[in-house]
């Protein structure tokens, strides 16, 4: 049998991984699926898919479909799995820079005040923000790694402002199925580091050890940073830190990254084994007189010494080449340069450990580091009972709402107590004019906003704290991969529902560029909450008995729109699959009022130009004289074919590119809120295309900038021109639909 169809509740033995795909093989057996570890069935999604299990001490969730293509033996009901529960606490502890920890010294020491650069490394959600923010405090800025748009935050260390810090993406291993894996190791290849700091979930430890492991290979001076211990404690685990660090050979401290213990100790760590250049005291993690008779040993250390002088050249340590080639890393063999002999040589060294072990390659190279991982945990780790991730509920009220509403009040009051002064000071009315119906108008709604934003980062963080996240991505993996993206993306999308602007920024908590991309083209998609008064002014004049339907059935349209959307980018401009199973909230509302602030300033502007001012730039007592009007007219063609040719509705569109919620201004102004008075412009049958037509196209101009802040502007432009476009259609279906059928 194959893994998706094992029960809940039964073990079985991995057998074989089948799927011919070699990254996706690779990354299967660094999750610790390889042959001959027993698996237990915990649980299944809602939908089937994807599956959580438990191996090797720890829960992983992995998607259906490969797990189709693990094959199974030996299944039988679930046991426990007896372990020496250790005492902790019993292994003497060195201080810092004592002999046992510096053997390996590089080099010469740097000298005090000298520039020191840290790399800060470890899984997902193994709270690496947190310890990063605490690290740096406001010390910080964001940008991109070389080349990619994969984030990057750099920051000074606290209390040594010689020393930079940079936060990178949160990885599981550094074999490169994964952009993000890539540009994590190629940032330690190339940028060289003094130092790497590994922080290690100390709930989850076998797990993340995999990635250290693959880490002290580099031969870079590194500390671990073993977090949430507090955790560990309270729910009565307990974890030999100094037994860990002798057998790693790595400084090990113990911290709670949330509650800012032990971050000093980390600190000071960090900076000793930088300064006088400690290297890992232990790299290899083979056993000469292991199970597999030391095959596995003499295939690494015999290629390592085959390739040295190429790795030499490369600037990578001999053994990390040995084991990427065993691997097949093309990276790393492009690197290196062999040649054909050489490359045969390394090729037959590797068939050889094969035979002798009987496990393929990339099976031995993963077992053999878990091996050596479940051999220290059991002598250092008691594990804990169930953890409070798996009890804790949460419940959230509407704060967002309530304080943007707040905010909006506030806005309005300093509205009206500029507008008196200026009048007051009888300023000039073009300059009174654009104070307060352009800046202040366009500004303020900007700024309402950010109360929207702080909450929304800050829940998002507790709801990752709380694993909440995952289990939400966990429910919605099977139905939004079919559309091309992971579970990961509902969180995005459903904010979505509320205002576009944060739904955009939320999608930095994606881990993959593929996700994040298509994310940002289908969250507009979503009818935002700035849409509704356009709905209630058109609903209420046109279909005061139906308007729940028609609402209803606005939103419908959306998601179903986003959906074949979704299906058309699938197969063309974002092929591939999306990537299998947060950030400071103040961070981020600075970013937002500081980077998209200029180019929502300048549209307020312009948009207050175009309605103040004719073609002679005299200033317009009625609206249908100005700037904006001629532009609407100049349009207005283009939505003839939808039914609704008139200047005036053209007009108010354009206007709803700055703010939705302009539309609605702009239709009271040029021809009234009452429903005998939009009869002049609609009929009920056209207002419901010009719904639709609202509810799909271009979002307002600060979701346009969040587009550009996140991705670039070429993507913003693409937003724009794909809702555009698929808005006419879609409006036009309607349209056509309806004059068929004697609506129109």
């Amino acid at each position: 049998m194959t893994l998706d169809t094992l029960e809940i509740g039964k073990d079985a033995i991995v057998s074989s991984v089948d799927c011919e795909e070699k990254s996706l093989r690779q990354h299967i057996f660094d999750m610790g699926l390889t042959p001959g570890t027993e698996v237990t069935m915990v649980k299944y999604a809602p939908m089937g898919d994807p599956l959580e299990i438990r191996l090797r001490g720890y829960e992983l969730t992995i998607r259906a479909a490969d797990a189709a293509q693990i094959s199974l033996e030996n299944v039988h009901d679930a046991h426990e799995k007896v372990r020496l529960q250790v005492a902790s606490g019993v292994t003497s502890h060195p201080a810092i820079g004592e002999s046992k920890l510096r053997p390996r010294a590089a080099g010469g020491v740097v000298p005090a005040g000298k520039p020191l650069s840290f790399a800060l490394a470890g899984n997902q959600n193994c709270g690496k923000t947190t310890l990063f923010n605490q690290l740096t405090g406001s010390n910080q800025h964001v940008g991109n790694f070389p080349g990619v748009t994969v984030d990057r935050k750099d920051g000074q260390m606290r209390s040594h402002p010689e020393a930079t810090v940079t936060d990178l993406p949160g990885i599981y291993s550094l074999s490169p199925y994964t952009g993000e894996e890539v540009v994590s190791r190629q940032f330690i290849i190339d940028s060289k580091p003094d130092a790497i700091i590994d922080i290690v979930d100390a709930t989850n430890i076998e797990r993340n050890l995999y990635l250290t492991t693959q880490l002290m290979e580099l031969d870079v001076p590194m500390v671990i940073a073993l977090n949430m211990m507090d955790e560990v404690t309270e729910n009565g685990g307990s974890v030999d830190v100094n037994a860990l660090e002798s057998f790693l050979g790595v400084p090990v401290v113990p911290i709670s990254a949330a509650k800012d213990e032990g971050v000093d100790e980390l600190v000071e760590h960090a900076i000793h084994v930088a300064r006088y250049r400690e290297r890992p005291g232990r790299i290899d993690f083979c056993r000469p007189d292991g199970p597999d008779g030391g095959a596995v040993h003499r295939c690494i250390h015999g290629i390592g010494e085959l390739v040295s002088d190429h790795a030499a050249r490369a600037g990578l340590p001999d053994r990390y080449a040995a084991t990427k080639l065993i691997e097949g890393d093309e990276l790393v063999i492009k690197a290196l340069g062999l040649e054909k002999n050489e490359l045969d040589a390394v090729e037959h060294i590797i068939s050889q450990m094969e035979e002798e072990s009987g496990s393929d390659r990339l099976a031995a190279l993963a077992d053999m580091r878990f091996s050596f991982i479940e051999a220290i945990c059991a002598r250092c780790v008691k594990k804990p009972q169930e953890s409070r991730e798996h009890e804790r509920s949460a419940t959230f009220d509407l704060i967002g709402g309530n304080l943007s509403d707040l905010m909006a009040t506030g806005v309005s009051a300093a509205s009206d107590a500029i507008d008196s002064a200026l009048t007051a000071a009888d300023v000039n009315p073009v300059i009174h004019s654009l104070v307060i119906d352009g800046v202040i108008t366009g500004v303020g709604t900007v700024i309402s906003f950010l109360p929207i934003i702080v909450t929304l980062f800050i829940l998002l963080s507790i709801l990752e704290d709380s694993g909440y996240m995952a289990r939400v991505a966990f429910v919605m993996d099977k139905l939004l991969r079919k559309i091309g993206l992971s579970g990961r993306s509902f969180v995005p999308m459903l904010v979505g529902f509320g205002c576009s602007v944060p739904a955009i920024m939320a999608t930095r908590t994606l881990p993959s560029e593929h996700d994040r991309k298509m994310t940002i083209m289908l969250t507009p998609f979503m009818s935002c909450s700035a849409k509704l008064p356009v709905y209630t002014l058109l609903c209420a004049a046109f279909f005061s008995k139906g308007a729940p339907l028609v609402m209803v059935s606005l939103y419908a349209i959306g998601m179903l729109v986003g959906v074949l959307v979704a299906l058309v980018l699938k197969h063309t401009a974002f092929k591939g699959e999306p990537v299998p199973f947060v950030m400071l909230a103040w961070d981020k509302a600075k970013d937002f009022l500081t980077r998209a602030f200029t180019i929502i300033f300048l549209a307020s502007v312009a948009i207050w130009f175009l309605q103040t001012f004719d073609v002679r730039l005299n200033m317009v007592s009625d609206q249908s004289q100005s700037l904006l009007a001629i532009m609407g007219s100049a349009i207005s063609p283009i939505f003839a074919p939808l039914g609704f040719g008139d200047w005036r509705a053209s007009t108010a569109l354009v206007t709803g590119f700055a703010a939705k919620e302009s539309v609605v201004a702009t239709l009271t102004v040029l021809v009234g809120d009452t429903p005998a008075a939009l009869a002049t412009l609609f009929t009920p049958f056209s207002a419901f295309v010009f719904l639709v037509f609202v509810l799909l196209y271009t979002p307002c101009v600060a979701a346009i900038t969040a587009v550009r802040n996140e991705l670039n502007g070429r993507y913003a432009l693409g937003v724009v021109l794909l809702q555009c476009g698929v808005a006419w259609v879609v409006a036009f279906i309607v349209h056509a639909i309806g004059t068929m059928l004697g609506l129109a």
